[in-house]
């Protein structure tokens, strides 16, 4: 299982690379526009947002480092969330390091005030779902501005 979880989080940061190398051509008006039809906001916001919540689940829930989320402005351009998803990429390493020995042993969070336990697999889950979900909204708020999407699915 642990070669199996590393090889689909490097899938996922294959993904990611494509939509950032994507997102380096949209401009920074438009990176930065906010669109209240979409939930975030803006293209830049919605990545951070998703960023955001690798740091709660994986650095704070599991990891217990105190972190404040990153803001939105934070992040001006494409060359800034590189470095922010490099921090990521640190985090989810040290979270697999720590938790691959035991995927299905259960570790307590907090959610909404109260405790539960979660277990690694589903908060890997979560966050690389989440990340997708997001990202197919990049892509949807990049056409409505008059972009081609790429193509960022994990078989082309």
């Amino acid at each position: 299982m642990k070669n199996m979880i590393h090889t689909q989080y490097e899938l996922v940061k294959q993904s990611r690379e494509i939509l950032l190398d994507y997102c380096a051509g949209i401009s920074p008006k438009d990176f930065t526009a906010e669109n209240s039809t979409f939930g975030r906001g803006s293209i830049r916001n919605l990545l951070v947002h998703t960023g955001n919540t690798y740091e709660f689940w994986i650095g704070e829930q599991a990891l217990q480092k105190v972190k404040v989320p990153t803001p939105y402005h934070a992040i001006p351009a494409v060359n800034e969330l590189r470095l922010f998803y490099k921090d990521i990429d640190m985090l989810m390493e040290e979270f697999l390091n720590r938790y691959l020995p035991d995927f299905s042993k259960a570790i307590t969070v907090r959610k909404k005030g109260e405790t539960e336990n979660i277990r690694p697999l589903q908060l890997f889950t979560h966050v690389i779902t989440h990340e997708f979900h997001h990202k197919g909204q990049v892509l949807s708020l990049s056409r409505h501005l008059g972009y081609i999407p790429v193509d960022t699915d994990i078989i082309r």
